[in-house]
């Protein structure tokens, strides 16, 4: 009965989101592969790009049993084989353990937003090729001695209540340390934030069309500034940053990929920033990092702004299924 019920809105969306991004993850694989010589990273695209070719397969088949029309997404024209490397094998490991990441957020969401049982088994398989993903990732950055960990903070301490309010809102003078959770949100939003700069890097060395251009300087702006007040956090509190990655872009000023996959892959990245600070803002009990999380999901929404109004300008942004408009019924 469950799966004879029609796909709800909340359904369509994961799925369609999910189509698209599936489509750019195809065409990103497919590149490393041409051109990453590490066997251990040749091997984890491989099987990226597996899980990519199922999990699109398993939306295909849901859109044609309910008689929807699936967004283009990206293809082959979006990706150019020939072009030579523009990052370094290193920085694929990292960014492809970073977008597990933004996978699990995702399918995660997605399940719970579904009510239909062959859905929420879709998503929770999903989920499970993720994970495992995300394990392979991780160990091979352990065995290659480059992934970054968080912060150590000391183990001795014992449990104790805040007694005033100054742990809360102290706004001038000395300010109370930082604590786990609010270290461990900067430092996981800092990691984000340096592998988009790092993209952004790459991207200006190959993009022609100079309007796109100028949309991925704001777009460095707005990252370089975000990075600097973090960063700028944890140096005052004596605790380590995750490392740059400015030199992990090659000097190749041939593009791998349309400047519509990669527009569509920085707007997309901002939209997830945004939602990152604003974990971290209300999970964060000092009032300077409130606001500074605020001003960064200020600067993120205002890039995000130019993205739509980009996409929508140069036609490269795909329409959601929409409610009947009853007026035009009657």
């Amino acid at each position: 009965m469950n799966n004879k019920q029609r796909l709800t809105s909340s359904e369509i969306t994961g799925l369609w989101t999910q189509y698209i991004q599936n489509t750019m993850s195809t065409c990103i694989s497919k590149h490393v592969l041409a051109t990453a010589k590490d066997p251990e990273i040749l091997s984890l695209f491989k099987f990226t790009l597996n899980l990519s070719h199922k999990h699109l397969e398993m939306v295909k088949d849901f859109f044609k049993s309910e008689n929807i029309d699936l967004p283009n997404g990206f293809t082959e024209n979006d990706v150019h084989l020939n072009a030579p490397a523009l990052f370094t094998d290193n920085f694929w490991l990292i960014y492809i353990h970073d977008m597990t990441l933004h996978g699990l957020s995702g399918y995660t969401l997605s399940f719970s937003n579904s009510a239909r049982k062959d859905v929420r088994n879709h998503f929770y398989q999903c989920n499970i090729d993720t994970m495992d993903l995300y394990n392979k990732s991780i160990e091979v950055l352990l065995d290659k001695g480059i992934y970054q960990r968080s912060p150590y903070f000391s183990t001795k301490q014992t449990g104790k209540s805040p007694t005033q309010l100054t742990y809360i809102m102290d706004s001038f003078g000395d300010k109370r340390p930082l604590n786990t959770m609010e270290a461990g949100n900067i430092y996981f939003n800092l990691k984000k934030s340096i592998v988009t700069k790092t993209l952004l890097n790459g991207f200006k060395q190959v993009i022609q069309d100079k309007e796109i251009l100028k949309f991925m300087e704001q777009c460095s702006q707005t990252i370089h500034k975000n990075i600097s007040i973090f960063t700028s956090l944890f140096e005052k509190e004596n605790l380590h940053s995750p490392n740059l990655l400015d030199g992990e872009t090659t000097n190749s000023v041939v593009a791998p990929f349309s400047e519509r996959l990669m527009t569509f892959h920085i707007g997309f990245l901002f939209h997830l920033a945004a939602t990152y600070y604003t974990t971290a803002m209300i999970t964060s009990m000092r009032i300077d990092i409130l606001g500074h999380c605020d001003a960064a999901i200020l600067r993120d929404l205002k890039t995000i702004s130019l993205f739509g109004k980009l996409m929508i300008k140069k036609g490269w942004m795909e329409q959601l299924p929409e409610a009947d408009d009853r007026t035009e019924l009657t």
